[in-house]
């Protein structure tokens, strides 16, 4: 039969589609063919028609039923005799809307009034932790300014508004696009629907005012120089009441007297005598823990480094504690008394290694 459309075809759907999968085959396809991404281009603006046209039939279950029983085309060819009338695609009163369609292909939205809620802006702040604090964790109390909601106009900024004139209340305005029209939102009110006639005083229209806050922050264990804390909620107020935004704190771990970090392992530089590194010795050796017994083995030579494992930081990401290294450091008195003196002339004349030998040869 001459003229006559296979809707789903048209579509690239099987008759048995559902409402969900003709939705999405009419948007990849109006994306393609919409005459505005396609100017000049008659082919695509046929193809719009025709595939519009499809969608027009298929998603209105009513249509949908009439067409599934009588075949293909019970509409007729556009224009013709109980043909299908293109003009119900535009969104006035009584036709076919597809504000919602179009809004997806052009980014924006037809559905109004709309209130503007935004998220409220993150803050960051920085925050200076001892090493003691960032091995251990600790809770520091802190004060920052905020953003907060404005109380006398609950965030909204207005202390009394009038309906828009230009969309009459609804929140959007329609424009023609082509031959169909498209519901845009109102740039009057923004998509509110109404018109502010007095901004409110206490904020200056702003919707939100500064405070100085007051917090106890949790600092985990195991925290390093650049590592950043988050704090949901804690952030600058929302625009129209919409959600807060973050603290995010970075943190600074603060060097240390004697102990160096690398990630999450710990250094030290322990000072012995040479007779301890010579003979051998106990040492108590300082840790982030305390004080702990390691043993120097006879014959230790300077520099020699040493592994006391699990005494390093805990890894935020879990898997237990780094290790603590201990670089053994042979250190020489400046001043003697004649008793150390004379022990040490003693040791020299008794002393028969040369370490230095060959250096010259």
């Amino acid at each position: 039969m001459a003229g006559v459309k296979d809707y789903y075809d048209i579509l690239g759907l099987e008759k048995g589609a559902s409402a969900d999968d003709i939705k999405k085959a009419y948007r990849k396809l109006a994306r393609k063919h919409h005459p505005d991404l396609n100017p000049g281009d008659k082919a695509s603006e046929e193809k719009f028609k025709e595939i519009s046209e499809a969608y027009a039939v298929l998603s209105d279950p009513k249509k949908r039923e009439e067409y599934d029983n009588y075949g293909r085309s019970p509409f007729g060819e556009p224009g013709g005799p109980g043909g299908f009338d293109f003009s119900q695609f535009t969104s006035g009163a009584g036709g076919f809307d597809f504000g919602d369609i179009f809004g997806d292909i052009f980014g924006q939205t037809s559905r109004g009034p709309q209130s503007v809620f935004r998220r409220g802006a993150d803050i960051t702040a920085n925050l200076v932790v001892s090493m003691e604090d960032a091995f251990e964790g600790v809770t520091k109390k802190m004060s920052y300014k905020r953003e907060e909601p404005c109380a006398p106009c609950k965030g909204t900024g207005i202390e009394s508004s009038s309906v828009c004139a230009k969309c009459m209340g609804s929140g959007k305005v329609h424009t023609s696009k082509g031959f169909f029209r498209v519901s845009d939102r109102c740039p009057d009110c923004g998509g509110t629907g109404r018109r502010i006639t007095k901004v409110c005083p206490s904020c200056g229209g702003q919707g939100k005012n500064y405070r100085t806050e007051n917090i106890n922050v949790k600092i985990p264990a195991g925290v390093d120089t650049g590592s950043t804390v988050r704090l949901r909620g804690k952030g600058n107020a929302g625009i129209g009441g919409g959600q807060a935004g973050d603290l995010r704190l970075r943190i600074t771990v603060s060097p240390h007297r004697i102990f160096e970090r690398k990630g999450d392992d710990i250094y030290l530089s322990l000072p012995v005598t040479f007779p301890e590194a010579a003979l051998g010795a106990k040492a108590d050796v300082p840790t982030m823990d305390g004080s702990t017994r390691m043993t120097i083995p006879p014959g230790t030579q300077g520099g020699q480094r040493f592994k006391l494992s699990g005494k390093g930081f805990t890894r935020p990401t879990g898997g237990g504690r780094g290790d603590m290294y201990v670089t053994v450091n042979i250190v020489v008195p400046r001043e003697m008394d004649d008793k150390a003196r004379e022990a040490a002339e003693t040791l020299r004349s008794a002393y028969e290694f040369d370490p230095r030998k060959g250096l010259c040869s």
